[in-house]
């Protein structure tokens, strides 16, 4: 096979899909677990999307629009899930999707605006409409959701839901490391790696998928935890 591009993605995407089986054959469905694998599955199916347009060569302005429809919800997701690890249950918590939503409403009528304009093994750059508001709306969650932690470690007295606030916190900083790069990158006045920016950010939250598995398996009822009060209850 003469075209690689895509393969990074692929690949990615099939170490995800091993995340998912086995979580879901091991791991206990709680709220907090439920959520922690929607995520995985979010960026499981931003990854064979990438590898669609890439590779196989579905690259109309539809599947763009359909990845980025995808990985709009990963910054709220993430708040939820925070939310769900302290047991903050909230209606206004919804709230956190509906710039999620008016970007998915507006988008669909822009839809023919989305390009993609370039693909290599690692990563895939696009051309989308009000992309630097976009950006805002986007890392601002993941930016609240990274403060939350450091709060609550600073304060949290239960060993396990300390133990799982500082694996997420570790996967946040993972992901946010293209995000600072970029943003640095944009005052010299190089505006290339922002066009890439989601997709290199979804290659590093890969590691954040890794982390969320092991604060699922962490987080589930074993034959040895039955009794331990450290246990998220219901969470």
């Amino acid at each position: 096979m003469d075209n690689w591009n895509g393969i990074g993605s692929l690949l990615i995407a099939c170490v995800e899909i091993i995340l998912l089986i086995n979580l879901f054959i091991f791991a206990e469905k709680n709220k907090f677990n439920k959520t922690a694998m929607l995520i995985i599955f979010v960026l499981l199916v931003y990854q064979s999307l990438e590898f669609f347009m890439c590779q196989i060569g579905l690259d109309f302005s539809f599947m763009p629009y359909l990845a980025f429809v995808d990985i709009i919800f990963l910054p709220p997701l993430i708040i939820v899930l925070i939310s769900r690890l302290y047991n903050y249950e909230n209606k206004l918590l919804n709230l956190v999707f509906l710039p999620a939503i008016v970007f998915i409403i507006y988008y669909t009528i822009v839809i023919d605006k989305f390009v993609v304009t370039s693909c290599t093994v690692l990563y895939v750059t696009y051309s989308y409409p009000l992309g630097d508001l976009y950006g805002a709306f986007y890392y601002l969650p993941i930016i609240i959701a990274t403060i939350i932690l450091i709060k609550k470690i600073s304060r949290e007295t239960d060993k396990k839901i300390l133990k799982i606030s500082k694996i997420l916190l570790f996967g946040n900083f993972i992901i946010s490391i293209p995000v600072i790069i970029a943003f640095v990158i944009r005052f010299t006045g190089s505006y290339y790696y922002i066009l890439m920016i989601e997709s290199v950010m979804c290659k590093f939250a890969f590691i954040y998928a890794v982390c969320l598995s092991i604060t699922v398996l962490y987080n589930s009822k074993g034959k040895d935890e039955r009794d331990n009060p450290e246990y998220i209850p219901d969470n």
